[in-house]
């Protein structure tokens, strides 16, 4: 055998022993079609969002409706009787007293007829006496004593009447009021049922409006009420009645407010913004731009919990303008998530930063 055969040989079994030796270590390494799970680096930068910490407080939620303002009251005075108006004494725009006279119609013989039936009422009662002192002594009949009572009730309606009618020529304002409306002058005739002046109080208004029957279980009679007035002024009130069954069009329910107007505003029959104070709760006054919808449709707002976690909580609204809005169901006191809300989701651990700059 030739040395380079020799060399060959030995190179072989060099390699042999050397396997024989690995595989006897254990090093042995198997492969695997999963990855490794990765792990968490202690390092990693976590999402940072700004927050501002609000702290709940007492608000007076209130239920606003479109409404409409009359007088408190308003009645159109009508002649009772058949004449000839013989004097005004009262003018358009006038205010007047409870009871006072506002015109003169013409008597066309009314005195005379209450004079001729109390006459007749004054001799029936006369013989009236006179009968039963008869009767007593069984010198006049029973029916006959029947037919007197009966003449005498009748003409004492006929006197009520006269005098009524008397009274009838002088109409009174039946409450203290403003002369709206003035249809007669010296001159005019009237019949029953003509019109002669209409009378409004307005230093008290009526204010009426449609409750949403969602919203009707917070309204009671006696709460606060505050009228905007299309001019910008205001006026406060009390609600008065509420009503026990809704609109079967519009599923409503009426409300009726009493106003006070001291200074006399001309604003019935007009069109105003009533707001129904409801009993004070705890909320939060945010702006409606961190307001966003949960995956059911419901308003909601992020905050960040103790942990540094992302939170989504609905809310209900109390109120909302353009400067903000009142919202409960939040903890009394929250970290609102006022920047980045959008980049981060429920559960998700945070690096809260203060509005100030003062990290959380």
């Amino acid at each position: 055998m030739t040395k380079a055969r020799w060399g060959s040989l030995g190179l072989s079994l060099l390699v042999v022993v050397l396997l024989v030796i690995w595989m006897m270590t254990g090093e042995v390494k198997v492969s695997s079609d999963q990855a490794p799970e990765r792990q968490p680096d202690p390092e990693a930068e976590l999402t940072s969002v700004q927050v501002d910490t609000l702290q709940a407080r007492l608000h007076e939620p209130g239920l606003r409706l479109q409404g409409q303002l009359e007088p408190w009251f308003s009645v159109s005075l009508n002649a009772r009787v058949a004449g000839t108006v013989e004097k005004v004494t009262a003018d358009l725009g006038q205010t007047v007293s409870d009871g006072q006279v506002l015109a003169q119609i013409s008597d066309d013989g009314r005195l005379a007829m209450v004079t001729r039936w109390q006459s007749r009422v004054e001799k029936l009662e006369a013989d009236l006496v006179a009968a039963r002192k008869l009767r007593s002594e069984n010198f006049t009949s029973q029916s006959q004593l029947l037919g007197l009572e009966s003449e005498l009730a009748a003409a004492r309606a006929e006197l009520t009447a006269a005098r009524l009618a008397v009274e009838y020529l002088t109409p009174e304002a039946p409450f203290k009021g403003i002369i709206n409306a003035r249809h007669v002058d010296p001159g005019t005739l009237v019949q029953v049922g003509s019109p002669l002046f209409e009378l409004v109080r307005i230093d008290r208004l009526k204010a009426t409006g449609q409750i949403p029957q969602q919203s009707v279980s917070q309204i009671a009679v006696g709460q606060p009420v505050r009228i905007d007035l299309l001019d910008g002024g205001q006026l406060q009130g009390v609600v008065t009645f509420v009503a026990s069954a809704a609109n079967p069009e519009t599923r409503s329910f009426a409300v009726e407010i009493a106003v006070e107007n001291p200074d006399l505003k001309r604003v019935a029959g007009g069109s105003a913004s009533l707001r129904i104070a409801l009993p004070e709760v705890k909320a939060l006054f945010i702006s409606p731009a961190h307001l966003s919808l949960g995956d059911d449709g419901r308003p909601g707002v992020k905050y960040v919990d103790e942990n540094n976690r992302v939170v989504f909580e609905t809310v209900r609204l109390l109120s909302v303008s353009t400067e903000g809005a009142w919202v409960t169901g939040l903890p009394d006191e929250i970290r609102l998530i006022t920047r980045g809300a959008g980049f981060v989701s429920e559960g998700e651990q945070v690096n809260p930063v203060e509005r100030s700059g003062n990290r959380g």
